[in-house]
């Protein structure tokens, strides 16, 4: 049964559900601006105890804290008119990712905003923060700050003069906070599962890096010790001897091979243009960095030929390795899944798995050499070429113990696959409810 829309009445630009005010941003702000990089640009980053929040962090789903910059107390002095507070709601307002918007976490104070973040901060007693933020990223608005920021300028920009005069639909603040608490619950939800994923997945680095590049278990057999927290059965399939190798001592009975020899990479490749109508799921970077779930879209939008993948892949951006992309897909039952030219598309050789090639991709060996790789000159155009990521050595465990560390680690990326396909159903009905709650479609009652 569809719900009634309540009666609307003329005013500003907009219809406004009765009861409701239109309001200038400004009016009900007790500040707007954006911040500054403190000099030196972004080599001046000196750490601390001061997140310094940059575009890269912002985005509608949430905050990202990849790539978070700190600086000292000095710095953080400097800018101390841009420091951001409890609740702060922060907008991108240049360059490709304009119009992102989103909180922070109280984790991340104290903290400061560059130049190409905005705070907006509106006054407790006219608007609920929260409220504020879901209106900035409706669809409706979202169109709305994109058709300013693209007016007349060479680059896409949001002035404050643009951010002070939005015009916003504003119900009663009880309203504002029942909206808000409808929708937080759902994104509260959310983000206890990227918590709960991350954990998992340093959870199994961790028993990765114990096994594999740090061995404990086998200085623990050297020095006469049982290995910690290991049945004796597990325990068993670790030596209690070093040997020398090409890369340092290694367990005795493993040995150095390549990267080719526990993986190969895919190229086949689809042009989901050819299939206008089909709907496919796209793995992209931008999807990898607004919380790892493939865009559901048809064909007909999707640009340019991308790589198949499949059930047994892990994905590997070659682009700028200092960001780390690796994604353990989880494939839809019926859709074809089709990813960026920009991953390198890997699946296990007999006798290895998935987990065991994610957690290889994401340990510190791998990385630090990883890194070393890159071609071209410029930090937004640094690429890696994935013959030579074949050509990685690495050192290659007996099969019984990659088996065993499988099963060890299968559960917990099955438990995040299904944590990120809960999340995506709860997103879905966020994104469904914003606009009804918002227009008063849906009553909070």
């Amino acid at each position: 049964m569809r719900s009634r829309r309540r009666p609307a009445t003329q005013t500003g630009e907009g219809l406004s559900m009765a009861g409701n005010r239109t309001v200038r941003l400004g009016s009900i702000c007790s500040k707007i601006g954006s911040g500054a990089t403190p000099r030196g640009g972004k080599d001046a980053y000196k750490g601390g105890a001061t997140s310094l929040i940059r575009s890269q962090n912002i985005y509608n789903a949430g905050f990202h804290r990849n790539g978070l910059a700190f600086i000292d107390d000095a710095q953080a002095e400097e800018l101390s008119n841009v420091e951001v507070q409890p609740d702060d709601v922060l907008l991108n307002i240049t360059g490709d990712s304009v119009a992102r918007c989103c909180q922070v976490a109280l984790d991340v104070l104290p903290a400061r905003v560059n130049q190409h973040v905005a705070i907006i901060r509106p006054r407790a007693a006219e608007a609920d923060a929260r409220f504020l933020r879901y209106v900035l990223v409706s669809e409706s608005m979202q169109d709305r700050l994109l058709a300013l920021a693209s007016a007349g300028a060479t680059r896409n920009a949001l002035t404050k003069l643009m951010i002070e005069a939005l015009e916003i639909s504003m119900p009663p603040l009880p309203e504002q906070r029942a909206i808000a608490s409808i929708l937080g619950a759902l994104d509260d939800k959310i983000e206890l599962n990227r918590r709960m994923n991350a954990t998992l997945e340093a959870m199994a680095r961790a028993l990765f890096q114990s096994w594999f590049v740090d061995f404990d278990p086998v200085h623990a057999k050297s020095e006469g010790r049982a290995p910690a927290a290991m049945d004796s059965e597990t325990a068993a399939l670790f030596p209690s001897e070093f040997v020398d190798s090409e890369l340092g001592l290694i367990p005795k009975g493993w040995r150095v091979g390549r990267v080719a020899e526990v993986s190969e990479f895919s190229r086949s490749s689809i042009n989901p243009g050819e299939f206008p109508h089909e709907t496919f799921d796209h793995y992209s970077l931008p999807a990898f960095d607004e919380g790892r779930t493939p865009k559901v879209e048809l064909g007909s939008t999707i640009m340019s030929n991308k790589l198949l993948v499949s059930r047994s892949s892990v994905l590997l951006s070659k682009l700028n390795p200092h960001i780390p992309r690796i994604w353990l897909p989880d494939l839809h039952a019926t859709r074809r899944s089709a990813c960026s030219t920009e991953f390198i598309v890997s699946s296990p050789r007999p006798g290895y798995s998935r987990e065991f090639l994610f957690s290889l991709f994401t340990s510190t060996a791998f990385a630090s050499t990883y890194g070393t790789l890159v071609t071209g000159t410029t930090g937004s155009h640094q690429r890696i070429r994935p013959e030579s990521v074949l050509e990685m050595k690495t050192i290659i465990p007996t099969s019984k113990l990659v088996e065993s560390f499988s099963a060890n680690a299968k559960p917990m990326f099955d438990q995040i696959n299904r944590n990120i396909d809960q999340s995506r159903t709860l997103a879905a009905l966020r994104d469904t409810l914003l606009p009804r709650l918002l227009s008063g479609e849906l009553s909070v009652k």
